[in-house]
């Protein structure tokens, strides 16, 4: 074994999880309760032995949660980012149930890079916001391609509804408050896990491609919900609509 394979053994992938947990709470304080909508609404349409597409999965937060309640379910993690994919990789080394691949999704080639041809429920959650809207209304029709006949798909991220601008206004204010409040309490932001990650002996090298890839930060489109539903209909599901909602997120759900 080499002294890269020892550090990478030896890595507390459990630990990197939870600080990514908790880094992503303080900006989404209701994210469990999304994930737990999410997987109800898996069991619901299409059963608790899923074949799932865990698209941009980051570091496998959807596959963990999808794995703990349907054990008989399998997980295929797609995603660019080097350094949480290296994450993903640890957390989930040695198990069958779950296959990652290294893709980027605005190449239009990045489904053939999958084991499957089709899934029951391809599932995304605070990713897809970084895409403007004519990429991500070519995803989406990607996406309906690998979505089997009554099968699902369900984005959980923010989707903003311009006509409100004061009640939008008044959630930003009170969010960012609390969001004050907990960084003064010592919760780590965006910037500062990226910064602990470039330290980490496994994680520097991941972490140095990953902003080559990304910069600091790659910002698209918020549109609203309304837009989401209208054009997954448009790329070929039957049915889109919200299915949970809080303040700043939704939960959209679309049956092929």
């Amino acid at each position: 074994m080499t002294d890269a394979d020892m550090t990478t053994a030896t890595t507390d992938w459990h630990a990197w999880q939870e600080s990514w947990d908790r880094q992503q709470e303080w900006y989404l304080p209701d994210r469990e309760e999304r994930f737990r909508v999410m997987l109800d609404m898996v069991e619901a349409l299409v059963g608790s032995a899923p074949r799932v597409l865990d698209l941009a999965c980051g570091t496998g937060s959807i596959t963990a949660r999808l794995l703990a309640r349907f054990p008989d379910a399998t997980s295929t993690g797609v995603d660019l980012d080097p350094a949480l994919l290296a994450i993903a990789e640890g957390t989930f080394a040695g198990d069958e149930r779950v296959a990652l691949v290294t893709a980027d999704l605005k190449d239009p080639d990045w489904p053939a890079k999958l084991p499957y041809d089709s899934y029951d429920a391809v599932l995304t959650a605070t990713a897809l916001h970084w895409l403007h809207r004519e990429p991500l209304a070519d995803l989406y029709g990607r996406v309906a391609g690998l979505v089997r006949a009554d099968g699902v798909f369900m984005n959980a991220d923010h989707m903003i509804d311009e006509s409100t601008p004061r009640i939008n206004a008044a959630e930003r204010a009170q969010r960012h408050a609390r969001m004050d409040q907990a960084k003064r309490d010592g919760v780590l932001d965006w910037a500062e896990w990226w910064q602990l990650a470039a330290k980490d002996p496994v994680l520097a090298e991941p972490t140095a491609r990953r902003y080559e890839i990304y910069g600091e930060h790659a910002d698209g489109d918020m549109p609203s919900a309304a837009w989401h539903a209208r054009v997954l209909r448009e790329k070929g599901f039957g049915e889109a609509r919200p299915v949970w909602c809080s303040p700043s997120d939704t939960l959209l759900l679309a049956v092929k």
